[in-house]
Parts: structure tokens; C-alpha cells; sequence
């Protein structure tokens, strides 16, 4: 029955994808986020949906929107994108083994790119951010409120798995956890209906348990990183950190026992987890070492880890990776795509605070300014948990630089617009409302001209 109904779900979709490409890149970032064909158990599960979904958005775009709408939106962000993925190209053609898995993972990334380009012309609006962002929340969400609510109920017990794809590692799962909590909290900050900011809470509190069921000590790492940027970003540094505080007190003695035994071996280094990482960061090393400009070529790791090992290799079957995004991309691309890489992060923060900057100067917009905190502090919740995971190519990091891009471009066009202020508004009196209060609609009911100012100022 599952397979029938996202089966239908999907063909019934495919000739609005064509009519509105945006509802297709919707309904694709759904398939790639929530991943519906994996909770299925019969012929939907191995049907490649999301192609489908792809071939009918871009045929859509080149019959409709083509002369329009740009296929993308140029800016440096993207140029650094296309120059990185030119770099790994160019690396992975100088590789020595290319089989089917890595010619698979090789156009994998090509779409993930072509993806991200896609977005940056299609996300030209608020609107389109606004549901852009929520479908990539709710889709993320819905396995954090689901296994999080398992884990309260059942009083714990390790996720072993994610749901699929670039989820299906526990460690990759909780990660994409990590990197959705901040849009759960922020957009709820852009809700004026009190249960719609009360449900987004409680999704936070459970996906935050869902992180910790993991038993991902990178993950747990990057959550308690994100919190604290959140807490410094909040405008309320002293009272959030309170809040921090009685959190971190209460969680000894609120989580699992094997929890709590797990991360008390976050410092451990004799550990064999921790030690295999040290071993494989080594190793990363040597190759970047004797590859400094093209490296060893995109997935090249594992077959030429033997030749570069600073151990010897006691199963020649496991599959050895370098254990660290950074290091990844440095070993396996070359020197180019690794500060190519690090700019490209550096790039979120540059066009954030801009967009910031701007939302505080103008109260319409603030939700600009709302959107600007999320994404920083969703980046700073990959980079820190890419320090221990192998996820140089995370398709989310692709798509969120894309809606970066989107973020600077529609707020850069709104700028250029002037503020929304008309005649209409001379003589009003001003009301100066904190976001998410819910008092804004009650103020514009009266007749004033509201102002709203962000809780997080």
C-alpha cells in the first residue's frame, strides 16, 4: 500500500513539475529529505523517483520558464561550486581506479551541483524561500519527531541506521539532525500562531534526543556547537546560556546509561573508534602529502589506503575512509578544491551577515535578517560535524549553499526595491512588536503602522 500511494503521489505530480519547475525541485527535495520510497517495502523502494521528478523539472523549465528564468543565478557562491566541481573533475579523471561505484558516486556529485544551480533561479522570492525551508524542515523533521518520540516512549535505545541514502549511516543521520535544528527553530520565530511555535519547540526537543540515540559522539558534538552559536546570535547571551546550563545539568540524569558511557569516550584516544579515525586522519595526510594538487582522485580512498597506511592493514575488506570532510576533500581532490572547499563555507558567513545587516536596518525585513541566523548557525552545525565524518559531499551542504545565494539575491532585489512604506502609512501611529509574539496582527488590526523587531535582537 506504501508503494502505491508515493508512487502516485509522485506520477500524479510529474505534470505540475513540468507546468511549475519549482513544485518539481519541492517534490524533489521532499524524495531526497524524507526519502518516502525508503519506508516502503516493494517496487517504489528501488524505483529511482526523484530522476523522474528531475527529468520533468528541468524539461518544464526549458519549455515554460527558458528566456524567463535563468536556468541560475551567478554569483561568487556559484562560481566557487562550478570551480570546485571542475577541480574534483579533474582529479578524479587522474585517478587510477575508476570502477561502477565510483563512476556512480562521480555522477552523483554532477547532479548534486546541477541541483544546487537549479535552485538559485527557481528560490527568487520570500514566498519560494519561506516553502523551500519548511519543506526541507518538516521532511528532516519528521524523522526527528518520529525516533525521538520512539526513544522517550521506549526509554531509549540506539538508532542503528537512518532512513536511507545520504542518510543511512547513523552518524550521517544525525548530522542531517544537527543541520535541521536550526531551521526548526527559527522558522517557528516567523510563525504568529501560538501552537505552530509550541509544535516546532517540542520538534526541537525531539530531534535533539534523536541526535543523542544516535550515539554519534560527532553529532552530539555538533549539537552542543550549534546551540552555543544560537545562544551568542540570540542577542540574550546571559539567559540563553542559562537555559544551556539547566539543560546540560538535567542530562545526565535524563539520558541513557549507554549514552552517557559513549560520550565519556569522546576524549578517549586509545578508544578503537577514535584510534582508527587518528590512524585514517594520518593516512589522509600522507596522500595529500604525495598528491598535493589533484590528490588521489574522488573515491580513490579506500582502494589506496594500503599504499599510504601508517599501519598495517589487518582486513583488507573494511571500508576505510578518512573519517573528516575537510580531510576528504583535501586527500581525494588536491590542494585547489580543498581552500576552493573552505571558501565556499567562508562564503555562507560573508553573504549572511550582509543579509543581516540589512534586515536590521529595515523592519521589512526582518525575516530576511530571521533567515540570515538560521543558515549561519546550520553551517556551523556541518562544519563541526564534518570534522569527524567522511561527508565532503553532503547533498544538503550543495543545496543550502544554493539557498544562500537565493537568500542574498532576493534580499539584494528588495533593497534595490526601497522600503515598503506608502502615503498610506503617513499618520499612523507605530507600534514596535517583538517577532513571533503574535501581537503584530493584533497591532495592524487597530489601524498602526507595526514595526516588527526579532525576539533575537
Amino acid at each position: 500500500m506504501r508503494d502505491l500511494i508515493v508512487f502516485a503521489i509522485v506520477i500524479l505530480l510529474l505534470p505540475t513539475c513540468i507546468r511549475r519547475p519549482f513544485v518539481g525541485l519541492l517534490v524533489f527535495s521532499w524524495l531526497a529529505y524524507m526519502r518516502p520510497q525508503d519506508l516502503c517495502w516493494g517496487f517504489a523502494r528501488s524505483m529511482r523517483l526523484s530522476f523522474f521528478v528531475g527529468i520533468a523539472m528541468v524539461a518544464g523549465w526549458w519549455a515554460h520558464e527558458r528566456g524567463r528564468r535563468p536556468f541560475a543565478v551567478w554569483d561568487a557562491r556559484m562560481v566557487m561550486v562550478c570551480a570546485l566541481g571542475s577541480f574534483v573533475t579533474v582529479s578524479y579523471a587522474m585517478a587510477e581506479h575508476h570502477d561502477g561505484y565510483t563512476n556512480t558516486y562521480f555522477f552523483e556529485y554532477v547532479k548534486i551541483i546541477l541541483i544546487a544551480l537549479f535552485t538559485t533561479a527557481q528560490v527568487d522570492s520570500k514566498a519560494r524561500l519561506r516553502v523551500m525551508f519548511w519543506t526541507i524542515a518538516l521532511s528532516l523533521g519528521f524523522f526527528g519527531i518520529k525516533n525521538g518520540l520512539l526513544g522517550v516512549l521506549r526509554g531509549g535505545g540506539q538508532i542503528l541506521r537512518g532512513p536511507g541514502g545520504m542518510l543511512e549511516d547513523n552518524n550521517d543521520f544525525a548530522l542531517a539532525m544537527v543541520m535541521n535544528l536550526p531551521l526548526l527553530w527559527y522558522l517557528r520565530h516567523a510563525e504568529h500562531k501560538l501552537w505552530i511555535r509550541r509544535a516546532m519547540l517540542a520538534a526541537v526537543a525531539l530531534t535533539a534526543v534523536t541526535v543523542v540515540l544516535t550515539h554519534s559522539r560527532g553529532g552530539f558534538l555538533a549539537m552542543c556547537a550549534t546551540a552555543m552559536w544560537i545562544a551568542w546570535r540570540s542577542g540574550h547571551l546571559v539567559r540563553a546560556l542559562g537555559v544551556l546550563v539547566v539543560l546540560g545539568a538535567l542530562f545526565p540524569l535524563l539520558a541513557p546509561a549507554e549514552v552517557l558511557e559513549r560520550l565519556a569516550s569522546i576524549g578517549d584516544t586509545k578508544e578503537s573508534s577514535a584510534n582508527a579515525r587518528l590512524f585514517a586522519w594520518a593516512t589522509a595526510l600522507q596522500m595529500i602529502k604525495d598528491n598535493p594538487l589533484w590528490g588521489v582522485g574522488m573515491r580513490n580512498f579506500k582502494p589506496r589506503y594500503q599504499e599510504y597506511s601508517v599501519v598495517p592493514i589487518t582486513d583488507p575488506n573494511h571500508s576505510y575512509v578518512a573519517h573528516n570532510s575537510y580531510l576528504q576533500i583535501w586527500a581525494e581532490s588536491g590542494s585547489f578544491a580543498f581552500i576552493t572547499y573552505l571558501l565556499l563555507l567562508a562564503a555562507v558567513f560573508v553573504g549572511c551577515r550582509w543579509v543581516f545587516q540589512v534586515g536590521r536596518q529595515r523592519a521589512d525585513l526582518a525575516w530576511a535578517a530571521n533567515y540570515a541566523r538560521m543558515m549561519e548557525a546550520t553551517t556551523i552545525g556541518f562544519m563541526v560535524g564534518a570534522f569527524f565524518l567522511n561527508r565532503g559531499h553532503f547533498d544538503l551542504v550543495y543545496h543550502w549553499l544554493a539557498l544562500v545565494t537565493a537568500l542574498v539575491m532576493v534580499t539584494r532585489r528588495a533593497v534595490a526595491r526601497g522600503p515598503q512604506t506608502t502615503a498610506q502609512s503617513k499618520g499612523r501611529r507605530q507600534v514596535t512588536v517583538r517577532w513571533g509574539t503574535g501581537a503584530a496582527p493584533v497591532a495592524a488590526a487597530t489601524g498602526a503602522l507595526v514595526v516588527v523587531r526579532p525576539r533575537w535582537r
